[in-house]
């Protein structure tokens, strides 16, 4: 078939996808911009066609590509010839609308191949994924996610590259200078063998999708239309996660309650390489925070708490039992305290007095502001909040971060503490190395929920095992880099991905590439 043949209205490209359903055939369809092909593209189009027996691909109109700076688009004729062109795809036609949504309402697929190569700005990448996933499942068909790193050939990525901050780039030079690849990578290989214990709230985020459609006609308030909605396994539950990417021995303590436990889920979604110890209140619920989002531009309209009062003293009595049985057998203990109960003054004292090592994590949330500072923990090995938590701690806006630091180090006996600021990074202390601040390594945030829960699980491996600060504060902000780049907490940083995103941040300076 020639390129001219393949190259359809959306209308008549309906019709035929609907005669090759009829004749059995499984058509598997991509969408994008398609403004540039190269080996990468034709070859992701080659995997595309194996999952099926034709393959479809519908493109962006020009009124609605968005690229990013430096990108060159191409007339839509063009590049709609451009992709006819390519052996393996076998009808191409232009789209009407901003988003996949109405292409793939037409075409109805059985498999669905994302192809995200629109610009990254903030959030927008995830609400064209959380759209499209939405819309295929509605039509009754599969997404297969393509890796999007073979998308982008690396002979076109520019060394100097957009995807951190500008200020990002001399810290890199410099830090890559005065460390090696080894004594980084070190770090992460250390922490297999040790034995962390996580004790905090086990948390349910669950994310309700929706499209607002304006305001209710007899009420001043917003309605929405109900799209989707997911679960993910957050607090405790997504730092234990995370650490049991890197360290073999894993073990949690929390408390869900009784009713409504979502214990089956939680299970369902821990790394089973963890050891869990639940505890259970009578009466009470699991905490669920659920969240209404709408799906574009990838926003949160609202929030709901379902969570009960602080534990019963029974509860709490058993809970310091459960903690003092278990402590002697790990080398460190990693709190993330949500304030929301669980963590009584007598579990607390517990927990200074016995963990070898006490790294700590006081959160501020709606629930809690103003209530859960981290002075409630007389000492700790190793404090992680943002800046925020710890000007309120210090009940002071505009004060140097780093006097609030030092004297917040002095009074809890800490000696190393890391303090995130958002699109400013982090600024790590130890008590005899000094302040070190790393920047953010990423310009692509989808969404920050179990972003800070990241960087705590990795970096305090780190702390525990006396790296240099900032070599962990570093590991840390590479894995809040990528946390933030997902939904929730959709999935962890895994131990590959986290070695690549290192050796690509490094690589334009003077590490060669991973062997």
């Amino acid at each position: 078939m020639g390129c001219e043949e393949k190259i359809k209205s959306m209308e008549a490209l309906a019709a035929v996808a609907a005669s090759l359903r009829a004749a059995g055939k499984k058509i598997v369809q991509c969408h994008g911009i398609f403004e540039l092909l190269h080996i990468g593209t034709i070859r992701c189009l080659e995997r595309a066609k194996r999952l099926g027996d034709v393959l479809v691909v519908t493109l962006t109109p020009d009124e609605h590509a968005a690229l990013g700076p430096g990108r060159v688009l191409f007339a839509q004729a063009l590049r709609a010839e451009a992709v006819a062109a390519v052996t393996h795809v076998d009808y191409v036609a232009v789209s009407t609308g901003p988003l996949a949504g109405e292409a793939i309402r037409l075409v109805r697929p059985d498999v669905y191949v994302p192809w995200d190569d629109e610009s990254g700005t903030e959030d927008e990448s995830a609400c064209r994924r959380a759209v499209e996933e939405a819309v295929v499942r509605e039509v009754g068909g599969a997404f297969a996610a393509m890796e999007r790193t073979a998308l982008k050939p690396a002979g076109l990525i520019p060394r100097e590259s957009t995807a951190f901050p500008a200020e990002a780039g001399p810290f890199l030079a410099s830090f890559s200078s005065r460390y090696s690849r080894e004594e980084v990578l070190g770090c992460l290989e250390k922490a297999r063998s040790l034995r962390v214990l996580f004790a905090g709230e086990a948390i349910i985020d669950e994310y309700h999708y929706c499209e607002t459609i304006g305001k209710s006609g007899k009420e001043p308030i917003l309605a929405a239309r109900y799209i989707s909605a997911e679960k993910f396994a957050g607090g405790v539950l997504a730092t234990a996660n995370q650490a049991a990417a890197f360290s073999d021995h894993v073990g949690m303590v929390t408390v869900l309650g009784s009713e409504d436990s979502h214990e089956q889920f939680i299970r369902e979604k821990l790394n089973p390489k963890i050891e869990v110890s639940f505890l259970y209140a009578s009466g009470a619920r699991t905490i669920v925070k659920r969240r209404l989002v709408e799906v574009y531009p990838f926003q949160k309209l609202f929030e709901i708490y379902m969570m009960d009062p602080e534990l019963s003293e029974s509860v709490s009595r058993d809970l310091y039992g459960r903690l003092k049985a278990v402590l002697p057998k790990y080398d460190a203990v990693v709190v993330t305290d949500y304030g929301h109960g669980m963590l009584t003054p007598e579990v607390i004292e517990l927990l200074c007095r016995e963990a070898p090592f006490l790294a700590v994590n006081t959160q501020t949330n709606a629930a809690n502001q103003g209530f859960n500072a981290v002075s409630k923990y007389r000492r700790a090995d190793c404090i992680c909040l943002s800046e925020k938590e710890l000007r309120l701690e210090a009940r002071n806006r505009c004060r140097d971060l780093r006097q609030i630091i030092s004297e917040t180090a002095r009074k809890l006996s800490c000696r190393r503490m890391v303090i995130t600021r958002g699109r400013e990074g982090c600024l790590c202390y130890h008590a005899g190395e000094g302040f070190f601040t790393i920047p953010a390594f990423t310009n692509r945030i989808v969404d920050r929920i179990g972003a800070g829960d990241a960087l705590l699980a990795v970096s305090a491996l780190g702390a525990a095992q006396d790296a240099p600060v900032e070599v962990a504060g570093f590991i840390g902000n590479a894995v809040g880099a990528q946390a933030v780049e997902t939904v929730g907490n959709r999935s962890v940083v895994t131990r590959d991905a986290l070695l690549k995103r290192i050796d690509s941040l490094l690589s334009c300076y003077c590490w060669g590439p991973a062997p």
